[in-house]
């Protein structure tokens, strides 16, 4: 029995579109049948994802305006990786610009694909503890709020539907064990 699985073959691989942030692609692909057709994604350099964790063992999260769905939303600190950077570098970045705090300790935890029908990014989840306030330096389009939770307000508020940025989820479901 052939394997159920097997990978395509990529024809064509161009650049479509191209931004600081990411790129969009297009492939022409084969698959194992001999079926082609065209797949259009986002190309990122990945993202990294702090979970922020104060002496008090509270959750440092943020709140900020989302164009997109013009809603506010609540969220841990996450950006992408700009070019140059490696994920832990990228983590810290985030966490300084948009909550004010550095930390001592970074550990990496894990790790998801946020969107793998779109986009190649990998997101990378760091525990940050050892806290240092150093003063916010936010992007030009963030206007953001900080504030504290206990880790069990955070799963109610994921429950609640409080908090319903994917990426916020899925990177407090990997870290949340690191906390408690």
């Amino acid at each position: 029995m052939a394997n159920k699985f097997e990978s395509w073959k990529t024809l064509l691989s161009e650049e479509v579109f191209s931004s600081p942030w990411m790129s969009i692609r297009h492939r022409i692909f084969e698959m194992p049948d001999g079926k082609r057709g065209n797949y259009f994604y986002m190309h990122t350099n990945g993202s990294a994802l702090t979970i922020p964790v104060t002496h008090e063992k509270k959750i440092l999260l943020i709140r900020q305006y989302r164009y997109i769905t013009d809603e506010i939303s609540i969220e841990l600190p996450c950006g992408g990786i700009k070019e140059g950077q490696n994920e832990y570098e990228a983590a810290r970045a985030e966490l300084i610009e948009e909550t004010g705090y550095d930390c001592k300790k970074l550990k990496k935890i894990g790790g998801f694909l946020p969107y793998n029908g779109l986009s190649d990014e990998y997101c990378t989840v760091f525990i940050a503890r050892k806290l240092e306030y150093v003063g916010e330096r936010p992007d030009f389009t963030e206007k953001i709020e900080v504030f504290t939770a206990l880790p069990e307000e955070v799963d109610r508020m994921i429950e609640k539907g409080k908090i319903k940025d994917g990426m916020s989820i899925a990177g407090w479901m990997l870290g949340r064990r690191y906390v408690l």
